[in-house]
């Protein structure tokens, strides 16, 4: 099995910052892409950013690019999301996303973690 775990969500007001933080682990054999989605009351899930697995390709939604950056240290199987210049239009639960190949079945699986809150005052 393997888990996702966020951290560094919270309030902010308009124009700051926060960095969130999401580490995998259990019975991980490789990770592939990782990334980060978002879903907003009402709204559907959305990606954010989106990193290959060594980090050379990142990709972003034209809402946040220029704002924010998504960076990943494979010795800890942990992603990031630098958020910058924040706005109230950011406000969403932000979800971790990894395809990880598994020790114990060799295939590619799609994980999530739980969600961690961003809020955005203007």
């Amino acid at each position: 099995q393997v888990q996702l775990v966020e951290s560094g969500g919270g309030l902010v007001q308009a124009g700051g910052s926060l960095r969130l933080s999401c580490a995998a682990s259990g019975s991980i054999f490789s990770i592939n892409a990782m990334g980060w989605y978002r879903q907003a009351p009402g709204n559907q899930r959305e990606l954010v950013a989106r990193i290959t697995s060594g980090g050379t390709t990142t990709n972003y939604a034209d809402s946040v690019k220029g704002r924010f950056t998504i960076s990943r240290d494979n010795a800890k199987n942990t992603v990031y999301l630098q958020m910058n210049s924040l706005k109230p239009e950011d406000t969403a639960v932000y979800y971790c996303n990894a395809l990880v190949v598994t020790t114990l079945s060799g295939m590619v699986r799609n994980y999530w973690g739980q969600g961690t809150q961003v809020t955005v005052s203007s």
